[in-house]
């Protein structure tokens, strides 16, 4: 009995001095090589059905790379190729976190003014917070007058949260 408590003592000892397990840091290359296989079976013409897990999984794997190598050309793309998936999934916040961090870490990037113009459409379009979105619908017309979307903004901004009855309505009356 004493050698069994000896035992168990030299064990608990041994596993308290061990620490914690530390993560397993993937390589830039393991990351890409999942991405890239993770699109192939994603964006194949095979798929008929999209597993919304192996989606989210997608979405995870861009936004490690760009919060691994946030230095690398690559980042910025990873995570606009992420805020386009989490908006088709209507992931309205994530969608916004993820431009958010394009447009402040990557303000050069040339995807930026469409990633305003896009937190202004999700905050028009799926979180129905009108106020917000003309802030951001007018800010993308304010910074960049040039865009191919800067009409687009304007014309949101004069129809913002009206219905498509109204919409249609004043069509009508436009064209009388």
């Amino acid at each position: 009995m004493r050698n069994l408590i000896i035992f168990i003592v030299i064990v608990i000892v041994a596993a308290s001095c061990a620490g914690p397990k530390a993560k397993k840091v993937r390589t830039k290359q393991e990351i890409q090589d999942s991405i890239t296989a993770m699109e192939n079976e994603l964006f194949s013409l095979k798929s008929t059905r999209i597993d919304k897990h192996k989606v989210l999984d997608m979405i995870g794997l861009y936004t490690e790379y760009a919060r691994e190598f946030p230095d690398d050309t690559l980042a910025p793309v990873y995570l606009f190729k992420a805020s386009d998936i989490s908006m088709n999934l209507y992931r309205p916040l994530e969608t916004i976190r993820i431009l958010d961090t394009i447009m402040i870490k990557y303000p050069d990037f040339s995807k930026t003014p469409t990633a305003l113009f896009l937190k202004a459409f999700i905050y028009e379009d799926q979180v129905k917070n009108y106020k917000l979105a003309r802030k951001y619908y007018q800010q993308f017309i304010d910074k960049y007058p040039d865009n191919e979307f800067t009409d687009d903004a304007r014309m949101s901004l004069q129809n913002l949260g009206k219905s498509p009855e109204e919409l249609i309505k004043e069509f009508e009356e436009k064209n009388k």
